[in-house]
């Protein structure tokens, strides 16, 4: 009977992993398809590869823009989460109260809504798109809930008794908090920094109301492949990126378990 119970425990995973991974799965497999099309299988070749990888096309070019933006985007956010979050811990209990509330609104809204209010605000203050200020700023206003939501966790597990300690050793509000809160709350900066990253290289809806004419990022470059007439070399180029990133984030997944792994046995 236990062991009926654990097949089927492993079974009822394996059925869930292979619906949530058969799609990326299916495109890593047909990315070294020769063919244009998933419908066909027309014998194994790099060419997608070879097409992604040339910065004469537009794939790779646009992967990198859109990355650069994402880091710019993330670390701003990050700066400004942390600060807030910081300002959001220490303040009053309304303050905090009021301001946790305020943070919650863009997680909350329709993505949609914040975009085309962002969109009405930059026309109506007169700031141009051929600028990036409103590309930056918009997924700003998306990024950085995320991080604050990150930070604060770790700012209440964190010990107070030690911010207080540095004071009473004479060091200055400032020194106390790059010495001590933020070692104490550097997991949630990271963690803030990488969401971060990732809402920005996802983002398809601000980035179509804010970007600049002549520039795209991946999620409006494909949107625009998927409206048709458009040669199919480049939409199936997309099938190496895909399977690029995926394996690069199952190496990261693994490195990052092996690591805590052998961290977890040093301890013991």
């Amino acid at each position: 009977m236990v062991m009926l119970k654990k097949s089927l425990k492993w079974l009822f995973i394996g059925i869930i992993l292979l619906f949530i991974y058969s799609p990326i799965l299916l495109l890593t497999v047909y990315s070294f398809n020769a063919s244009e099309t998933i419908t066909s299988w027309e014998g194994f070749s790099w060419t997608h590869y070879e097409y992604f990888f040339s910065m004469d096309n537009q794939p790779l070019p646009i992967v990198l823009q859109t990355i650069c933006l994402a880091l710019v985007v993330a670390s701003l956010s990050t700066l400004l989460g942390t600060v807030g979050a910081i300002g959001i811990f220490y303040s009053r209990k309304r303050t905090g109260s009021f301001l946790s509330g305020v943070n919650q609104i863009p997680v909350i809204n329709a993505e949609v809504v914040t975009a085309i209010s962002l969109a009405f605000l930059f026309v109506a203050i007169g700031v141009p798109k051929s600028t990036f200020i409103p590309l930056i700023v918009g997924q700003m206003v998306l990024c950085t809930p995320f991080v604050i939501l990150s930070v604060i966790p770790k700012l209440k597990q964190m010990d107070n008794n030690l911010y207080e300690a540095a004071l009473d050793l004479g060091a200055s509000p400032t020194k106390a908090l790059f010495s001590v809160v933020i070692p104490q709350i550097a997991p949630g900066i990271v963690s803030g920094f990488m969401l971060a990253v990732t809402l920005s290289l996802d983002d398809y809806v601000i980035a179509a109301y804010t970007k600049p004419n002549t520039f795209q990022t991946i999620s409006t470059h494909i949107y625009s492949l998927a409206k048709g007439g458009t040669v199919n070399t480049i939409k199936s180029s997309y099938w190496a990126f895909t399977a690029v990133i995926f394996l690069i984030i199952v190496i990261a997944v693994i490195v990052m378990n092996v690591l805590a792994h052998k961290k977890a046995g040093k301890k013991q």
